[in-house]
């Protein structure tokens, strides 16, 4: 079996065990727990984040230089904006965005919107 990566280790924690957070950018209901960062598992090229809108909360319209995005929708519904164009997100939808398209995520449902965010690399530098 081949040694780790530069000595890195797993990491295998319970969602329960990550805090809520209110990342930059998002109104306050839109909230979101870092499950696998640098800072949170030592990962190098992914972050994986699961996100709960509450109603009337949103990202606001933004573009990554480099990143890629793939939105997973768990349960509720929204809207996806994606280079100004809005369409129905509900669970079992998958959105691929690739870098400079501007998209946003809107909860206009009645209830939660809860989605995964996979963003590769982590940062957008």
């Amino acid at each position: 079996m081949a040694p780790s990566s530069a000595g890195r280790k797993a990491v295998m924690r319970n969602i329960a065990e990550v805090l809520w957070e209110n990342p930059p950018g998002h109104s306050p209901g839109a909230i979101s727990k870092m499950l696998v960062r640098p800072e949170t598992a030592g990962s190098e090229r992914v972050d994986f984040r699961i996100s709960t809108y509450q109603p009337m909360s949103h990202v606001e319209p933004h573009t990554h230089k480099i990143q890629e995005q793939i939105y997973h929708v768990l349960e509720g519904e929204g809207l996806m904006e994606l280079d100004g164009e809005r369409r129905v997100a509900q669970p079992g939808d998958f959105i691929f965005i690739p870098p400079g398209v501007e998209h946003a995520i809107y909860n206009t449902g009645c209830g939660d919107l809860t989605f995964f965010v996979i963003t590769t690399p982590p940062d957008d530098k």
